[in-house]
């Protein structure tokens, strides 16, 4: 490897780094922030999307502590056994939020319940939405020109989140302008099948670490 070669591998490897930090340090704040707001306002879409938000820095988290142990000169795939039960860890978060959220957006349907206006909500889902495809897009690019595949899943996880974003925007926003009590139901069981989606893709990746 020349030194120019060795100098790109450090740059993008701090490059990473900084992406990930980031990444965890953003993702505490929306999921602080989020459940809090959803809690007071009875919102299903911005609690679960401050679950999911958690999960999402536990993914974080973990990429962090490969990048970091791994070092620029070495593969950053590689899973210890402890790595592989933290991906069934998450997988089975990822179903049980899905249960969550399926048991009180139904819940909330049947009763009627009218959620309360989320001024906090619609701030965080507009300022996610226009963070979250900007990261996205800088650890797809970081990940395909490290040739780590662990970064460029976790871009797909952030990609995600965007969905997730514009989802809970929808919602909150049209009970806040329209008044329409069941948005914020439904706009939870449109994550539906993005977070069931996680959650099958991390469980085959514990499944394939088992293989490997």
């Amino acid at each position: 490897m020349t030194a120019i070669e060795q100098a790109r591998r450090v740059a993008l490897h701090r490059r990473a780094l900084r992406l990930e930090y980031f990444t965890v340090s953003w993702n505490v704040i929306e999921a602080g922030v989020a459940i809090t707001a959803g809690v007071i306002a009875a919102s299903v879409a911005l609690v679960g999307f401050g679950v999911d938000s958690g999960i999402e820095v536990i993914s974080a988290v973990g990429l962090l502590w490969r990048l970091r142990a791994a070092g620029p000169n070495a593969e950053v795939g590689e899973e210890t056994a402890a790595e592989k039960r933290a991906l069934y860890v998450v997988a089975a978060t990822f179903f049980l939020l899905a249960a969550y959220i399926t048991y009180d957006a139904v819940g909330a349907l049947v009763r009627r319940e009218e959620p309360l206006t989320s001024p906090v909500g619609l701030v965080l889902a507009g300022l996610s939405l226009a963070i979250m495809p900007v990261l996205a897009y800088a650890k797809q690019r970081t990940g395909h020109e490290m040739g780590s595949r662990a970064l460029v899943a976790d871009a797909k996880e952030t990609w995600v989140c965007s969905y997730l974003s514009l989802a809970l925007l929808i919602g909150v926003g049209l009970y806040a302008l329209a008044g329409w009590w069941w948005a914020d139901p439904i706009a939870a069981l449109a994550m539906l099948p993005v977070i069931i989606w996680q959650g099958w893709e991390t469980l085959a990746e514990a499944h394939e670490t088992d293989d490997d």
